[in-house]
């Protein structure tokens, strides 16, 4: 008879490696996430304190904070880290899900095909645009197909979708990221500006924030400077360019799948976390779901992201930013005011004055 030996506790069976692997990974990511967590809720906060600072621009800007300022730089670098790198990788694809919730069809249509047809060729415009102008400012091809994908449609949420499908590394899209944010900030403060020596209409302003302004939030925050029929605009022109995520990522993957090594693992198409995105998106364009989910997702939405976005802010050091990022920032800003020129033009093609 062979001698007794006793298992340990909860090691039984087949699947008992999985589980420990699995508590294990989370007691790892628990500091992280519950940092990125507590920051999200300041920075909620904070935007229902002043409504002109968007919650997910301050999610980037604590997690800067928390990167650079001493003492707690060594804890993001370190104990926090593998929490952070999962919420900026997960978390954001489950809020790019999300966020189809958000878009509705029927409103984009409403713009009419001529709409329509301009704000694509603005999106079109403005990403070979700025990917050129990143290559002429010398950035990698990589860096350069984040940076124009974050500009031309999304922020954040299309740079972590292009990077998905074109499996580039999380560390690289910081650097886009950080850039997105600074330029989507720097429009809240300059567009309102430019409203009475331009001579724009409340529509007129709307539609060239929703064109031109790169986060959803920040779109919001500039175009609620001129009206509630501004933001109206603004806020359906912007989700049109939200919605061309999806033929932007598939267009992307198609290109990498041709262009990969016979012997290299091919990346779906589009990746899951954009066929939801879509799925999402036409069930809002059904009408069937009522305003109090809507309004919860909003919220989930907001949480998922911002904590994304602040695993990827708490990446970024900024004397590294400053060594390194000096052509990127001139590349951004050159190519933020071809967006921002982009935008005006079309935003008066679309509402012409009378």
């Amino acid at each position: 008879m062979p001698p007794f030996s006793p298992k340990p506790a909860g090691a039984s069976g087949p699947g008992a490696p999985r589980l420990v692997t699995a508590a294990a990974r989370l007691l790892a990511d628990a500091p992280g996430l519950l940092a990125a967590a507590a920051a999200v809720g300041l920075a909620l906060a904070v935007h229902a304190l002043v409504p002109v600072l968007p919650a997910m621009t301050l999610a980037v800007l604590l997690g800067l904070l928390a990167a650079n300022l001493p003492g707690v730089g060594a804890w993001t670098a370190g104990a926090a880290r593998p929490g952070l790198d999962f919420a900026g990788k997960h978390l954001m694809r489950a809020g790019i899900v999300v966020l189809g919730l958000k878009v509705s069809l029927v409103d984009v249509l409403g713009l009419g095909w001529q709409a329509l047809l301009l704000i694509t060729g603005v999106v079109l415009a403005a990403f070979a645009g700025t990917y050129a102008i990143s290559r002429l400012f010398r950035l990698p091809p990589r860096v350069s197909l984040l940076i124009a994908t974050g500009f031309s449609i999304c922020g954040a949420s299309a740079i972590g979708a292009m990077a998905a499908v074109r499996r580039i590394r999380q560390p690289e899209t910081v650097l886009p990221v950080a850039l997105v944010t600074l330029c989507g900030t720097l429009a809240i403060g300059v567009l309102p500006l430019l409203v009475q020596p331009l001579g724009l209409s409340p529509e007129v302003f709307g539609a060239w924030a929703g064109a031109s302004v790169h986060d959803v939030g920040q779109v919001v925050a500039t175009a609620q400077t001129a009206g509630a029929s501004a933001l109206a605009v603004a806020v359906v022109v912007k989700l049109t360019r939200v919605i061309l995520l999806a033929p932007m990522v598939a267009a992307a993957g198609l290109h990498h799948r041709r262009s990969a090594d016979d012997g290299a693992a091919l990346p779906p198409v589009v990746p899951l976390f954009v066929v939801g995105f879509v799925a999402l998106a036409a069930l809002r364009s059904t009408g069937w779901l009522p305003l109090p989910v809507l309004d919860a997702a909003a919220v989930l939405q907001d949480l998922l992201l911002g904590m994304a976005l602040f695993g990827l802010g708490s990446a970024v050091r900024v004397g590294a930013l400053l060594h390194t990022g000096a052509r990127a920032l001139l590349a951004a800003l050159a190519s933020w005011l071809l967006i921002a020129v982009l935008g005006l033009a079309a935003a008066a093609l679309m509402f012409p004055a009378r």
